[in-house]
């Protein structure tokens, strides 16, 4: 295998995946089987500047190279190769935010993430006005925002985009934009699969008073399905990606996606009565449709699979973050003891702990709040834990109410899916960090939103292994066959992972928790207020 892999990456038919997330950007490089050969890592954090979240362009760019880099290094080490040409290069990245441009193709603000709650007034009088949910976070948004606040880079802009849209401009020279991620800029036209015609008309009769030069589709990248061609790696690209200088320009690059977007591939969910559930930093359920939902909720966003499919999306900007802070409290008591510390251990054994506990967690809630969460209303938060003297606080029950915690504003969302629109799917699969402890994340998940959920082997390597795929799906899809079939066929060939059945009391028990949950949201808003 090991002489196969470097024979791939010699002959230049390997492909590269590059996603950008909220704590790490990653590189996968996979074979002409779909399976993943070398990968590359650079760890990053957002900023607070001036009370909104960003990352500048200059850590974007030295974590790509950087990220790049130990990608080649890795390359090195375990072939004894370089890497000079591939087959496809994709690029990924967390969904959302306001990245303008003017027309010396200058950044007119710092990007503004899809962390930023700043956007309420605009995103509700978007939602009125479209008959639609905006959600905050949506890059029509802030654009709006920014124009209320009459802020004065706006009258400049030429082009507005997101981070995979940035990226792929810049080592491509193409403003394009893969169908999911330009669902979160402005919700898209199942029919025509591009921008909602009539909402960009109510937007630009909206914003006429302002006299911009400027309209929205002007503005806005093209839209493209996967497998739709979106340019080659430039010469000025190949250095800015490699400045080692060894990759070669010309690669064909597909449509950059949203993570969102990547998620539904790695896990094979894109198609129909599918869904998958992303839970890390941020979580997200994205649930297939068969037909559009009855009418709007504000808890849900209305985006698309890659290939452009309806997509039910639940997005809370709150998971894992509370639940690693304690688990760091285990480790720090752990070294103060003076004993090793391995973190795969703490984990599992807190974990598989958690789940000897009661059902409902014994009376104890937990608020995982680090940013605001906008499906319960808070632009705000503050991670809080909450016991009455009677409840029953054991570690056991303790870890459990932080898991239940991480899945929590999930299952509120996903509740109105599954109980109020009476929604069909067929299979949830789950990917990301909460599962990465066999068996755990997932009998939580199923329980909160009485589904069975599976894992897959792969789960782990995430959006960097899905743009891959979708490099994939633009150079070897020689039968034409839909995205869902390749997948089917190309890449997962009948395995659906591991899959875990919700138990009667883990349901009930995640049922009573989330009451209590919701009947303490007051206690939480009082936090944000007082707690400063």
């Amino acid at each position: 295998m090991k002489s196969d892999a470097k024979s791939t990456i010699e002959a230049g038919k390997a492909i590269l995946g590059i996603e950008f997330g909220s704590t790490r950007i990653k590189a996968v490089l996979i074979d002409q089987e779909n399976k993943p050969i070398a990968q590359g890592s650079h760890t990053w954090e957002n900023q607070l500047v001036d009370g909104l979240w960003t990352y500048s362009i200059e850590a974007i760019w030295a974590g790509l190279q950087d990220c790049y880099a130990d990608l080649r290094a890795n390359v090195k080490k375990q072939y004894g190769i370089e890497i000079e040409t591939l087959a496809a290069i994709g690029i990924s990245a967390m969904m959302h935010g306001y990245m303008p441009f003017n027309d010396k193709a200058e950044i007119l603000v710092p990007f503004r993430t899809w962390r930023n709650t700043n956007t309420g007034k605009a995103a509700a009088e978007l939602s009125e006005l479209f008959v639609y949910n905006i959600p905050l976070r949506w890059s029509i948004s802030h654009l709006y925002q920014a124009i209320l606040n009459k802020e004065e880079h706006v009258k400049d802009i030429t082009f507005l985009t997101t981070l995979a849209g940035y990226v792929h401009w810049q080592i491509t020279g193409e403003k394009v934009l893969g169908i999911g991620d330009a669902s979160g800029m402005l919700p898209i036209d199942p029919a025509t699969k591009n921008y909602s015609a009539e909402m960009v008309a109510k937007f630009d009769k909206l914003v006429a008073p302002y006299g911009f030069s400027w309209k929205l589709t002007d503005i806005l990248p093209k839209v493209l399905l996967a497998g739709e061609n979106a340019g080659c790696l430039t010469e000025e690209g190949a250095k800015k990606l490699d400045v080692s200088g060894h990759l070669k320009a010309g690669i064909p690059v597909c449509p950059p996606e949203g993570d969102a977007g990547t998620g539904m591939v790695a896990t094979n969910a894109v198609k129909q009565r599918t869904g998958n559930v992303s839970a890390g930093t941020s979580s997200f359920s994205m649930i297939v449709l068969e037909k559009d939902l009855s009418k709007p909720y504000e808890m849900i966003d209305m985006v698309t699979t890659p290939d452009g499919s309806l997509v039910a999306m639940v997005h809370c900007n709150n998971c894992t973050s509370d639940l690693n802070a304690w688990v760091n409290l285990f480790k720090e008591y752990q070294e103060l003891m003076g004993m090793p510390v391995d973190m795969d251990e703490i984990f599992g054994k807190l974990y598989n702990n958690a789940l000897t506990g009661d059902a409902d967690c014994g009376g104890l809630i937990s608020y995982n709040y680090f940013s605001g969460e906008p499906v319960t209303g808070l632009t705000e938060g503050r991670p809080l834990f909450v016991r009455t003297a009677n409840d029953k606080f054991n570690l056991a029950n303790f870890m459990r109410a932080h898991l239940y915690a991480s899945v929590g504003v999930l299952k509120i969302g996903n509740d109105i899916l599954f109980n109020e629109e009476k929604i069909k799917v067929d299979r949830i699969t789950g990917h990301g960090g909460l599962f990465r402890t066999k068996g755990v994340g997932q009998r939580v998940l199923a329980a909160a939103i009485n589904s069975p959920i599976s894992v897959m082997e792969t789960a782990g390597e995430g959006g960097a292994w899905g743009i891959a795929l979708l490099g994939s799906y633009l150079v070897n899809n020689d039968k034409k066959q839909s995205l869902a079939d390749f997948l089917d066929e190309k890449v997962f060939a009948g395995n659906a992972g591991v899959e875990v059945s919700p138990t009667p009391e883990d349901v009930a028990g995640f049922n009573a928790y989330i009451e209590k949950y919701k009947a303490c949201l007051p206690v939480e808003e009082a936090a944000v207020k007082y707690k400063k």
